[in-house]
């Protein structure tokens, strides 16, 4: 190629790419033929004056890594921080694009309780987006310990408020005091209608607890830690939908199981998308095991967690 100058080459660039001429369209109006016109932009780039490249987000490569690991649909990795209430922010946000992504007209989405739900909750609060036509369940009862945030009847308002969508309301405890009165509730209209609407769930959002994280009500309300460590050992490690789940993710029958209200395992099993919102260096054994357990199907996590997760076993 005979020796050009820099100007024509950055003027036909800017033709080609920022103004999308074509390249018949530049060799007329330059009075150069069209395969000249592509040898310039060939040379344009080995000379550096265009730069082609792919935008990545920052956590691609450890997203995939751990879709490959525990075949997940899919991850979605935030920037971690020592700040707990930055991290659970960054989960919110996270959900919340993920579910503005997901959602269509007649699906029925799900919710657990707890800090990672009720950040979804509190940042679709200040959201609005156009209506659609779909349905927003608790997954579980609620808790009196709870903040009222995050209660899973709050959580379902203000996710389904932004997107103008049905918010359904389950009146019950997640755990009750004595199995007659859980049979008593699933013998009530509100609960059967609640219950019709898990068998058709699309989407379930819910987060993982751990016996070591001070932050879940869960274990005060339900099993006391001293409890779970003379009854069980080190069976329990994690609890998602107020039921308490081993290494395997599979459910450990607890005296509390009798007393429960929640979405069973094997329903949570069928659903197209189970997303599992945690993130913590304590709850990673949790974690694990809910994805080996196939708990879930979609992980929002944070990346120093995400980092732990692959390497743990």
């Amino acid at each position: 190629m005979q020796p050009v100058s820099k100007r024509i080459l950055i003027k036909v660039a800017h033709m080609y790419y920022e103004a999308d001429m074509k390249q018949s369209e530049i060799a007329k109006k330059l009075g150069i033929d069209r395969t000249t016109v592509s040898k310039y932009l060939k040379r344009a780039k080995e000379m550096g004056i265009v730069k082609i490249f792919i935008v990545q987000d920052s956590f691609e490569a450890l997203e995939s890594q751990l879709e490959d690991k525990f075949s997940l649909k899919e991850v979605f990795i935030v920037p971690s921080s020592k700040n707990p209430d930055e991290v659970y922010s960054n989960l919110g946000k996270a959900g919340l694009i993920l579910l503005k992504r997901l959602i269509k007209n007649k699906m029925v989405i799900g919710f657990n309780w707890g800090r990672s739900m009720g950040a979804i909750g509190d940042q679709a609060s200040v959201e609005s987006f156009p209506a659609v036509d779909a349905d927003f369940v608790p997954l579980v009862g609620g808790s009196e310990s709870l903040d009222i945030d995050l209660h899973v009847n709050t959580i379902c308002y203000k996710v389904a408020n932004a997107f103008q969508a049905r918010s359904h309301y389950l009146y019950a405890p997640a755990i009750t005091k004595t199995p007659e009165t859980k049979q008593a509730i699933i013998n009530d209209t509100n609960y059967q209608k609640i219950q019709q609407l898990w068998d058709k769930l699309d989407v379930a959002f819910v987060g993982i607890g751990s016996p070591t994280s001070a932050s879940n009500v869960i274990w005060t309300d339900g099993l006391k830690s001293e409890y779970i460590t003379s009854s069980f050992g080190n069976r329990i490690v994690g609890e998602t939908c107020t039921r308490f789940y081993d290494k395997n993710g599979n459910e450990v029958p607890t005296e509390v199981v009798d007393r429960t209200i929640s979405i069973p395992f094997y329903q949570l099993h069928k659903v197209k998308y189970v997303i599992g919102v945690a993130a913590s260096d304590e709850k990673v054994p949790a974690i694990y095991s809910a994805l080996k357990g196939k708990l879930i199907n979609v992980l929002i996590t944070d990346e120093s967690t995400g980092k732990e997760l692959l390497d743990f076993e």
